[in-house]
């Protein structure tokens, strides 16, 4: 059975897209130090000892500078790290309801620099707010979890699908805007709370992010594509492959027309971002439903290119 699980998980992995991947990503990293937490637990006389919480932070955000300075990776690692089952679960939830969305409307390749970017800022914001004000009474507070990044991701789709219609439990039909602005003000007001207030600061550097990245993006700035061009070099790295290099000037998007038309069109970088763009504006005003078959294949290869 277990070979049949892992099977199935290799093969969600290789095939799933970023969502999925993500899920998996975390998961497995929920499931491995969950169990360190049990073999330290039960070689420990039914204690955690602080070894265990020393692994925990060696790859949490501190609020802590010297920590952070000294632990680089933490800006990415904490951002993968669950010890709660239902924090792990809301997130990974989120990021399933919400990432398909913008997988669908921005292309898949987008999901992960939202996420991965959201998640960075979350943590600056944690260490920021912790030096800022008095919340942590003068002692070292760590960060874990995917929320930030989520909340990007959250974000990001409220902008780019605001009526998009979501069904919710007792609710019924609600527009994607007002789940959004729900769950933004809910850790908006969760900051002056007792409990987790680093954690909501971290998620509202996530929502800030979310509205950067789309922005920018409407603006013709695409952030994902740095970062998707480091990923690639790494990858390309590792597997020893050679980077083709492609100038601004010579990438072209090629749209596929109908069984009628001989010749694909052609278009420049400069019509392609002017066609998001108004793609983009169409789907804020009247919702993902009324883009043509036409123009949502337009956007989905613009989106992967």
């Amino acid at each position: 059975m277990l070979q049949s699980i892992l099977t199935d998980i290799r093969r969600e992995f290789s095939f799933g897209n970023v969502v999925t991947r993500l899920v998996i990503i975390n998961v497995s990293v929920f499931v491995a130090i969950n169990l360190i937490r049990l073999m330290f637990y039960l070689g420990n006389a039914g204690e955690i000892p602080p070894l265990y919480h020393g692994i925990v932070h060696f790859f949490s955000v501190s609020s802590d500078i010297m920590h952070n300075l000294t632990h680089p990776w933490v800006f990415v690692t904490s951002i993968f790290l669950h010890e709660s089952f239902w924090h792990l679960l809301w997130n990974m939830l989120f990021l399933y309801w919400f990432g398909r969305i913008v997988g669908d409307l921005l292309g898949d390749r987008k999901v992960f620099p939202i996420y991965l970017l959201g998640g960075m800022v979350g943590c600056f914001v944690f260490w920021l707010s912790a030096q800022l004000l008095p919340y942590m009474n003068g002692q070292t507070g760590y960060a874990l979890g995917a929320s930030a990044g989520v909340m990007a991701i959250v974000v990001t789709s409220g902008m780019i699908a605001p009526d998009y219609i979501m069904r919710l439990i007792l609710l019924g039909d609600v527009r994607l805007k007002y789940v959004v602005l729900t769950l933004v003000l809910l850790d908006f007001f969760a900051v002056a709370g007792d409990s987790n207030t680093g954690g909501h600061f971290a998620h509202l550097g996530g929502v800030v992010m979310g509205w950067l990245f789309v922005n920018q993006l409407r603006s013709g700035n695409d952030w994902s594509e740095g970062v998707n061009n480091i990923l690639d070099k790494i990858v390309q790295f590792f597997k020893g492959e050679k980077i083709p290099v492609t100038t601004a000037k010579e990438a072209k998007l090629v749209v596929k027309k109908s069984y009628k038309e001989s010749e694909p069109k052609v278009y420049s970088d400069v019509e392609i971002q002017e066609r998001v763009d108004m793609i983009l504006e169409k789907i804020k005003k009247e919702g993902y439903g009324s883009l043509t078959h036409e123009e949502r294949e337009f956007l989905n290869n613009a989106s992967s290119r």
